[in-house]
């Protein structure tokens, strides 16, 4: 096996030297691997467990309709709580994940998720399940930034985006779940078996993640206490560092405090972050459109329940495909698929309400509307990933989710408004269109951005003060 030789020179400790490895390039040599495969695994799982606490409410909703006799502007508020649960969330426990760890913030967030959806099979109306919601949210919006900064700070740069992508394909699996169990279990066990899953899967993960998740060695190379953690974790990048004394060089020092904004919206960043915003604003805004209100206006529009909840599904099916074509093509062609992924979706979430109403017409546009709208989502959240240094990494993929979930509050909050007037399916689907079209203006300007700063349009190379991010 060749050397390695990442390193910043040595020192003599006792009869042995002690060698100083660079961090970014000790990351980005690695082999893929076990340790890779075993990151990946179980950030996947984690996801899948967010992605179905995200879905589960709606599927949950015509029954719980009934039950309590709400109409869909009572619902609006339990359809939506989650929601506003992720504005605090995201840069609360992005904060924690800069501050004590990624694993610390993960496994906190995926506790509070298992917990709050537990929690709503024990309540008897609606304004208790709306706070337990919140909750669940604030967990949610803790999740995402954490994993993705953790999968971006362990990959190497030339395989980051697709793994990043990959582990961001457990939630659409787990949002097109909640779809399944509705039409073959609810009808025997009731809705409150939607939320059995929903609480013991994160809960169970959560308890695995201490002890299988790895820590950022990025993380802990600038913490001078757990210097030792890090040259441990080394060994389990680059095993043929065993047997060796080394320590772990952090790279030039960053500066983080707060949650962040003066980093983010500062030099190098200024139009990028808003840019960023804006594609992660309109794409969860369409997204959460359609992932609130499809299975009842299908529902609604004559399409027998079991069929509709599995049309729904085939929504974030059509999801995991638009996140491994990401996976294949982002690291290749950039921000461009990205801005491309925003144009396809509009015609296709547009033709939905046109359709007719059958299964057979329904199920392909909803595949397709899932592939285009959560793949350029999935795009967002590579590139979140990937565009910011260590130091506020979590804080700046927390603030673009932050800002995102307001797409996503508006998104179901307009729907149910329109619905409540009557809109005709037909142009319910051309408004859910719309945001897609000015995604697709933020997405090509950020690209135009990039192209004007690197002369290319790869994202793993976005350079900050003349290097890349690290």
């Amino acid at each position: 096996m060749a050397p390695f030789r990442p390193e910043r020179g040595g020192r003599k400790l006792g009869a042995s030297t002690l060698r100083t490895l660079d961090v970014d390039e000790l990351v980005d040599g690695q082999k893929l691997g076990w340790f890779s495969f075993n990151l990946l695994l179980w950030s996947f799982l984690a996801m899948f467990a967010d992605g179905y606490d995200i879905s589960v409410m709606p599927f949950a909703a015509p029954a719980l309709s009934k039950l309590w006799h709400i109409g869909p502007k009572l619902l609006t508020p339990l359809l939506t709580a989650s929601n506003y649960g992720v504005l605090l969330g995201a840069p609360l426990l992005g904060y924690v994940g800069d501050r004590f760890g990624r694993k610390t913030a993960i496994i906190a967030g995926s506790t509070i998720v298992g917990l709050s959806t537990l929690g709503v099979m024990a309540v008897a109306a609606p304004w208790p399940a709306v706070a337990l919601r919140f909750l669940g949210g604030v967990g949610i919006g803790g999740l995402m930034p954490n994993t993705i900064a953790l999968n971006s700070e362990l990959s190497p740069k030339r395989r980051r985006a697709t793994l990043v992508v990959l582990m961001f394909t457990g939630i659409t699996l787990g949002s097109g779940t909640p779809g399944l169990i509705a039409a073959y279990l609810l009808p025997h066990y009731g809705w409150r078996a939607l939320f059995v899953l929903g609480g013991a899967v994160p809960l169970a993960v959560a308890g695995c993640l201490g002890v299988a998740l790895p820590e950022s060695i990025k993380f802990l190379a600038r913490q001078p206490a757990r210097r030792a953690q890090a040259a441990a974790l080394a060994r389990r990048l680059r095993p043929e560092l065993a047997g060796e004394d080394i320590e772990i060089a952090p790279g030039p020092a960053q500066v983080s405090s707060g949650l962040g904004l003066g980093q983010i919206l500062g030099p190098g960043f200024r139009f990028i972050t808003p840019l960023l915003w804006a594609c992660f604003c309109m794409a969860l805004m369409a997204n959460y459109f359609l992932n609130t209100w499809m299975p009842l206006l299908y529902t609604s529009a004559g399409l027998p329940a079991k069929q509709a909840a599995l049309a729904s599904s085939l929504y974030h099916v059509g999801g995991t495909v638009g996140g491994l074509l990401i996976s294949v093509l982002l690291d290749r062609a950039g921000m461009v698929v990205i801005a491309a992924l925003f144009l396809a979706a509009v015609p296709v979430v547009a033709a939905i309400g046109a359709s007719a109403v059958s299964f057979a017409a329904l199920a392909p546009l909803s595949l397709a509307a899932g592939l285009a709208v959560l793949g350029a989502q999935f795009g967002n959240n590579a590139s979140a990933g990937l565009l910011y240094p260590t130091a506020f990494r979590s804080k700046g993929v927390g603030w673009a989710l932050a800002v995102g979930r307001l797409g996503s509050i508006v998104g179901p909050t307009v729907g149910g408004i329109l619905i409540a007037r009557h809109w005709s399916m037909q142009r319910l689907f051309v408004a859910a269109s719309v945001p897609m079209v000015v995604g697709a203006v933020a997405g090509l300007a950020l690209v135009w951005l990039c192209w004007r700063r690197l002369g290319e349009l790869r994202l793993s190379d976005v350079p900050r003060s003349g290097r890349a991010v690290a």
